[in-house]
């Protein structure tokens, strides 16, 4: 069994699928009863259309929720889902519900990592670790350590992590990840934190196949109607081209971007398309594998469109297995995975 160590098996498959294909589209055909999901961040956004789409096709799904309240109320009405608390900034609290959730015995078939903070201010957790790396990479590097005897029992399951096109904002930065050091610029810990859950997805892939677990990481694209950059200086966006003096985005902008659906596509082919099966580890993009980006994409921030392809520093073999080895260092988290 190959795995995408320096982007071996990161190359197109012809899936059949597109930038506007919808979650309607990639599941048509897909039956989910007797499977058990745990969606981080399932109750906003791409998470809760990803919620609504497995759990439509028969899939158990529970939802940790750090809004319980919140998550109540957006998933009020959506049958097979269950809602439990949890932090992914807060390491107790995510060893709390990994402990419930294993105390049912219930296998894991698919845990979809899609919970993210992006573009925010210099915020750190209790630990001291800047808030982007904590809540995107790191909460969800214990998680999974955590819930591996549930997905090892599931004789063949899937971890997806939601990473982004962001991740080509920065590589990882090994030397001084919290920003103890370097000046802090939002931007760089958003991308690191992104090339971190691509360079997770290789090295879990790598580990744990032998285990019947396979890992992907993807990009949604650029999607109009969630709150994920809810905190983000506005100067940014007018920097980027994608937003006028007033604020707003500018109408040709926006009519590139992607609907809900079409923005969670790329989660739920990852989770549960059987054109995947065999492989792993690789970064997702437009419900297809990506193409690895070696300097021949043209991109442009107000064309949406265009902002696609992988960095090969985040399919780095080595640099993966060195970020296993940080992550199991700061978060205390002995992660055998195999």
């Amino acid at each position: 069994m190959k795995d995408n160590y320096n982007g071996a098996l990161q190359q197109p498959i012809s899936s059949g699928f597109n930038a506007f294909s919808t979650t309607s589209d990639v599941i048509k055909g897909i039956d989910l009863h007797g499977k058990t999901v745990i969606v981080t961040g399932g109750y906003a956004g791409i998470g809760l259309e990803t919620v609504r789409t497995l759990a439509s096709a028969g899939a158990k799904v529970t939802v940790p929720a750090r809004d319980t309240g919140k998550a109540i109320r957006n998933l009020a009405g959506v049958e097979n889902v269950s809602i439990e608390a949890m932090d992914l900034a807060d390491p107790a609290s995510i060893d709390t519900f990994a402990e419930k959730f294993l105390h049912t015995s219930q296998p894991l078939h698919l845990l979809i990592n899609n919970a993210g903070i992006m573009w925010v201010p210099l915020q750190r957790d209790k630990r001291g670790y800047e808030s982007q790396l904590s809540t995107n990479h790191l909460g969800h590097f214990q998680l999974t350590a955590r819930l591996w005897p549930a997905l090892k029992q599931a004789g063949g399951a899937r971890v997806i992590s939601v990473s982004s096109y962001g991740h080509q904002m920065a590589p990882f930065n090994f030397e001084d990840p919290n920003f103890l050091v370097r000046e802090y610029e939002t931007l760089q810990g958003y991308g690191q934190s992104k090339t971190a859950n691509n360079l997770f997805a290789v090295e879990l892939d790598h580990r744990g196949k032998v285990a019947g677990v396979r890992a992907f990481s993807l990009h949604p694209g650029s999607v109009n109607g969630t709150d994920l950059g809810r905190v983000a200086p506005m100067d940014l966006f007018r920097q980027m081209g994608t937003h006028d003096a007033d604020g707003n985005i500018f109408p040709e902008v926006a009519a590139k971007l992607k609907t809900i659906p079409q923005g969670a596509a790329t989660t739920v082919w990852c989770a549960t398309s059987p054109q995947l099966n065999g492989i792993g580890g690789v970064y997702c993009e437009n419900a297809d594998i990506a193409e690895l980006d070696n300097g021949s994409i043209a991109k442009r921030y107000d064309d949406p469109l265009s902002l696609r392809g992988v960095q090969p520093y985040s399919l780095d073999g080595a640099n993966a297995a060195k970020l296993w080895a940080l992550s199991e260092q700061m978060t205390g988290v002995v992660f055998t995975a195999g």
